[in-house]
Order: structure tokens, then C-alpha cells, then sequence
């Protein structure tokens, strides 16, 4: 036993395995504020609150003749004159849709409406863009995927977008149905 001498009375010194756990009581504690402090700190870094919309559509069409219709310009500008914004003149047509083809080509839709680069191409099967309307904060910019699978002698268009601002999830659902799908399906019709 180690002892000390310490005022009139002898404490015993501690030990080796005091001494560690000691150490490691101490070690726990901070690591423990640390890990709780830097969860508070990322749970306010977090959203909770992100909307996405992800919706499934069926063409009777074949996969190459849908990637086409969405990538083209020409077609494009057809599925366009058919859709929702068109009728209503929602936003002004007064130029032509212009949809570079490459991966990184920009696009400019309804009238320069909607603006985006394409992320992915992969013909008949998946374009992948960074997808913006002209109404949003400058430099935002959101997802927004379309995946076509065969489905018999058609094609199912398997849709996802994210990442636009918070509160613009319906009015967005409805765009993509009444400007795209609906207009598309009579285009290919």
C-alpha cells in the first residue's frame, strides 16, 4: 500500500488502477459534453422540415421516344403549347424552350421560366438536372430526377425532386402534372 503523509494523519496514496480510472471518469465526462454539445450543435444545422415530391407516370410511349420529348427542344416546345401555362399564359411564352443536350448544357423552359444545367444523361434511361424558376433567391437551385423503366410496350417515368424552398411542394406537384406529364402524355399520344 502507498501511503502519503499528509497533515497529522496518513492517507493513502492511489494506486495505479485509481489513477486510470480516475483518468478515464475524467475522459468520459469530457468526451460526453463534447459529443452532447456537438449534437445540439448539428441538430440546428439539420432540417427537418425539407420537402420532396416524388411522383410515377406511365407514357405510351417507348423510353428513347420519352428521354427525346424531355431532352429536345424542338419537342419540347410541343409538349409545352400543350400544357397548363400555355392555356393559361401562367408565365409569358414569348421564346422558344433552348435545351443543350450535353451533361452540363443549360436549358431554358416556359418563356426562361425554368432554368437548370443537366447533371446526368443517360439516353433513354435517366436525366438527372439542377433545376430552378426564375421566382427563387438567386444561385438556388434543386434536383430533380426522372428515371424511365420499360413497362410493357410503354414507359414509366419515375420522378423525384428535392432540395427547392421550403412551402413550394404543392404548387410545385401540380406544375410537374399540369406542365410536364399531362402535356407530355398527349404529345406522345
Amino acid at each position: 500500500m502507498n501511503v502519503t503523509k499528509s497533515g497529522p494523519s496518513l492517507v493513502p496514496a492511489p494506486g495505479r488502477r485509481q489513477v486510470l480510472f480516475g483518468t478515464a471518469l475524467a475522459l468520459g465526462a469530457f468526451v460526453a459534453n463534447r459529443t452532447a454539445a456537438w449534437a445540439r450543435s448539428s441538430d440546428e444545422e439539420i432540417s427537418h422540415t425539407a420537402e420532396s415530391i416524388h411522383q410515377e407516370v406511365s407514357f405510351k410511349a417507348n423510353r428513347r421516344r420519352v428521354y427525346a420529348a424531355l431532352t429536345d427542344a424542338a419537342q419540347f416546345n410541343k409538349v409545352v403549347a400543350l400544357s397548363e401555362a400555355a392555356r393559361t399564359n401562367m408565365v409569358p411564352l414569348t421564346k422558344p424552350g433552348e435545351i443543350n443536350r450535353d451533361v452540363g448544357g443549360a436549358f431554358s423552359l416556359f418563356g426562361g421560366h425554368i432554368l437548370g444545367r443537366h447533371i446526368e444523361l443517360v439516353p433513354g434511361e435517366r436525366i438527372v438536372q439542377a433545376w430552378r424558376a426564375n421566382s427563387w433567391d438567386t444561385g438556388i437551385y434543386s434536383i430533380a430526377r426522372f428515371e424511365l423503366k420499360e413497362e410493357g410496350d410503354g414507359t414509366k417515368l419515375i420522378f423525384d425532386h428535392t432540395g427547392f424552398p421550403v412551402g413550394q411542394a404543392q404548387h410545385l406537384a401540380y406544375g410537374w402534372k399540369s406542365n410536364y406529364w399531362e402535356p407530355l402524355a398527349k404529345f406522345l399520344a
